[in-house]
């Protein structure tokens, strides 16, 4: 009931089709339950009388009943296409639109192959399950019903074998069904994990390679897909008793029908003709029960896939409106007494952070790997929010902005250069859809990036997938580019220099520094040249911070001055 609830919505652009695809499909079943009369009088008046005409006129009327059949049916299939399309279609949307909207901590909980999963496979089960429901899910008790009825219209003794079998065969039909439901579940959630083992596998297949482990890998999958397989032949199996079951229930049945019928047709009872209708009754039963049988199978699957669809529909959303759209003072970043740690994380990633970076400063990050400096800067945009502690940015504390306001007012290049399919003007509008031609130019020109762009053809030179097409530093590059286009108050570089050489970097740095006057700027970095010149930097260690100068730091810290002194070999040994 939930569910229904939960997806009504998005079916009400499809109301007509929902309620003339079962209809259409009825008004074919009506005549498929007359057409055993039709062919019970051929043989009763017709054949048996010799009378070619009735037997033509007969033949003339199932082929009426054909003709008309199939065009219900065809209208029937393509009001439940149109619904179902439809249907899938707009829950997508929904569905992509609550995707992207979600915080980082949900997304990291729920997963990207999930995401991805519920988007494709499971809305397309969804679909066909929505297509098989609004053509059989009426249609085939409508059917069985009828069947029954009809033969109790034609003899009410013969038709005593119906109320016997119809109940049997409703059992073997729903025991198996009750036995392979749960199977079908299992499937799924091992489908899931064979297609997750195989992303992962193909995705970092040069990591694999790099380490001679693909045979760790491929063993892995051979594993869940061997398990896979094993539920899948299990349930076949089980599955597989369906049809012999009830053909041979249905062979019994029809034996004692035409035994019963022959008895009475002697005695003058019932006539042949009706032998043959029961007959055609008690297929249309079986027939009738195997697609039913078949069809709750196919819902049980779209339930199952609807649940997972509605579990990501049903997280709850951050507010869009609402709360400080502007802020004013001089701090633009104030971190007090932070401490943050990750959903179902052993321990906290920052302990007690406190600083204060004030409008124009320069902030440095830097720290070892899994140090805590990424999970900073998220806390900035208020990507996550603070276990203990506050983070205030120009003013007000992130808790109380407007995400859509805050995140306004902030530009950053993340850690992974990530660009989209389109050309280079569709990237950098990213960062300001009504940029200018100029603004575009000066920002290629600050990140050492118009020669390149100029060299592939200028602003609408092509961008590949993924940013295929152009090397890491040239991506790198151009992500900066696009956060400069902003013309934020705070910018956020978090390691986008690393695929960076250090003279490049350092015009970068100086470009920035010239054209960023006004804006707070934190540079993450693993290099302290990177940082050198800022106005305080924040060393991380196991989460917690240490604030000073290059100077001061240098002095203090055996950490920063290790740091320092490796990276500064490094440096002079690139340039000699």
């Amino acid at each position: 009931m939930r569910l229904f609830k939960l997806f009504a919505p998005y079916l009400r652009g499809s109301r007509t089709q929902c309620v003339l695809a079962p209809l259409f499909k009825m008004s074919e079943a009506v005549l498929e339950l007359l057409t055993p009369l039709v062919v019970a009088r051929m043989i009763d008046q017709g054949i048996a009388a010799g009378d070619r005409n009735y037997i033509i006129k007969m033949v003339g009327l199932l082929a009426l009943f054909a003709a008309v059949g199939l065009a219900f049916s065809l209208t029937a299939q393509y009001f439940a296409a149109h619904a179902s399309v439809s249907f899938v279609q707009r829950l997508k949307s929904a569905l992509f639109d609550r995707a992207v909207r979600l915080t980082d901590a949900q997304t990291d909980a729920v997963g990207v192959p999930t995401l991805i999963a519920r988007m494709t496979g499971d809305m397309d089960t969804v679909q066909n399950g929505v297509n098989l429901s609004l053509r059989l899910l009426l249609r085939s008790p409508f059917v069985v019903a009828g069947a029954m009825i009809m033969a109790f219209t034609v003899d009410a003794r013969a038709a005593v074998t119906f109320a016997v079998v119809i109940p049997l065969l409703s059992l073997i039909v729903f025991g198996i069904l009750y036995a392979t439901i749960p199977l079908y579940d299992r499937i799924r959630a091992a489908l899931d994990g064979v297609l997750s083992t195989a992303r992962e596998g193909l995705i970092g297949v040069r990591v694999l390679r790099a380490f001679r482990v693909e045979h760790r890998q491929t063993e892995e999958f051979k594993e869940k897909n061997e398990r896979l397989t094993r539920l899948q032949i299990a349930t076949g199996r089980i599955s597989a008793l369906l049809n012999p079951l009830t053909v041979i229930l249905i062979d019994l049945a029809v034996a004692v029908l035409i035994y019963v019928g022959a008895v009475r047709v002697d005695r003058g009872l019932l006539t042949q003709g009706a032998v043959v209708a029961l007959y055609n009754y008690m297929a249309q039963i079986l027939i009738e029960l195997i697609k039913f049988a078949n069809l709750v199978i196919t819902i049980t699957k779209s339930v199952a896939c609807a649940r997972r669809i509605g579990g990501v529909l049903d997280l709850p959303v951050e507010k869009q409106t609402g709360g400080v759209t502007t802020g004013a003072g001089e701090e633009a970043i104030r971190f007090d007494h932070v401490t943050f740690t990750y959903e179902n994380a052993g321990e906290a990633t920052l302990r007690d952070v406190s600083f204060t970076a004030r409008r124009g400063e320069t902030v440095g990050v830097i720290g070892a790997t899994g140090a805590g400096k990424s999970t900073l800067i998220d806390l900035i945009p208020g990507f996550y929010k603070t276990e203990r502690g506050d983070v205030f940015v120009l003013g007000a504390n992130v808790k109380d902005w407007d995400p859509q306001a805050l995140r306004s007012r902030i530009a950053i290049v993340p850690q992974k250069s990530r660009l989209v399919k389109g050309t280079v003007r569709s990237n950098l509008l990213w960062g300001d859809p009504d940029a200018s031609e100029d603004t575009l130019i000066e920002a290629l020109k600050v990140a050492k990036a118009y020669d390149f762009v100029m060299e592939k053809g200028g602003l609408d030179a092509p961008v590949g997938q993924a940013g295929s097409g152009f090397s890491g530093g040239q991506r790198q590059r151009l992500c900066i580019a696009r956060a400069l286009v902003r013309h934020a108050e705070i910018l956020i570089l978090d390691d986008s220099f690393s695929a960076l050489d250090y003279v490049t970097e350092a015009a970068v740095r100086r470009g920035i520094a010239r054209s960023c006057k006004d804006t707070t700027v934190v540079i993450v970095s693993q290099r302290t040249s990177s940082i050198l010149h800022a106005d305080r930097i924040l060393l991380m260690e196991e989460g917690a911070c240490t604030v000073g100068t290059h100077a001061s730091l240098l002095q203090m810290s055996d950490v920063y001055r290790e740091i320092h002194r490796t990276q500064f070999e490094e440096e002079a040994a690139a340039h000699a």
